[in-house]
């Protein structure tokens, strides 16, 4: 079922009355004081109902709901539903017969409460159908007015610099120089690098050089015997043969 012929219901009152009243007045209002309120033509239930934008007031028969009449309501304050002069209780409505025919009823209710209940659920409904119309009509203009576009046109390219992020990674990679890498160490060695040659016209022992730099400051060196074990045929360089005689050791002579 579509929107425009879902009927919501705004406001029921279990007893209403309806009176016939008048001719209108040409100068001034309706007032109740005119009819016979002790004598209404019809007692029974109003319903008021609501269709897209158009309310209806409807009377039935508070037993088995037949309709007795109703009045189609399409704007409040308005023909449709009128004040009297001289009462809060009392309206005058045009009730419609759907064949073009219409007619004004007096309407009146028992209660106050019942017609402040009445007049509230028209002025809300109404309220409501002003807000859309609002909203409805912003959103025509929005419609008609001219869209951005934001698209490419055909050849038409983008151009995004990340200079940025190639200026990180440049300064990320850094030179290795070539030929930094240590020759491996000589096969049966401990690692380390070969110790200086003797030479024959050297007579101390390196040996004595180098252990005189442990010694306090204090002190005088003194000079440290060879060591067999540490530096093994080495040794054999501080005799007083001037030839030189081949190293017998695990070492590789270059």
């Amino acid at each position: 079922m579509a929107d425009d012929q879902y009927e919501s219901v705004l406001c029921v009152k279990p007893e209403v009355h309806v009176y016939q009243i008048p001719p209108r007045p040409s100068n001034r209002g309706y007032r109740a004081a005119d009819w016979k309120l002790d004598e209404p033509a019809w007692s029974g239930r109003m319903k008021i109902t609501a269709k897209a934008n158009t309310a209806f007031i409807k009377l039935e028969d508070k037993n088995s709901g037949e309709l007795f009449a109703q009045a189609p309501v399409e704007q409040y304050p308005g023909p449709s539903v009128e004040a009297v002069t001289d009462s809060s209780r009392y309206f005058v409505i045009k009730i419609e017969d759907g064949n073009g025919r219409h007619a004004f009823i007096g309407l009146g209710f028992a209660d106050r409460g019942d017609s402040f209940d009445f007049n509230v659920a028209l002025q809300d409904h109404f309220k409501w159908v002003k807000q859309e119309g609002e909203l409805a009509k912003q959103e025509a203009n929005q419609s008609a007015a001219p869209k951005l576009d934001l698209g490419f046109k055909e050849g038409q390219t983008i151009k995004i610099s990340i200079g940025n992020i190639k200026k990180k990674d440049a300064a990320g990679v850094k030179a290795r120089p070539a030929g930094s890498g240590l020759l491996p160490p000589p096969p049966g060695g401990k690692g380390g690098f070969l110790p200086p040659p003797v030479s024959s016209t050297q007579t101390t022992p390196p040996v004595q050089q180098s252990t005189g730099l442990l010694l306090d400051s204090g002190g005088s060196p003194t000079p440290a015997q060879p060591s067999q074990d540490l530096w093994g045929d080495f040794t054999a360089a501080g005799s007083g043969s001037g030839a030189q005689e081949p190293v017998k050791s695990g070492w590789v002579q270059f």
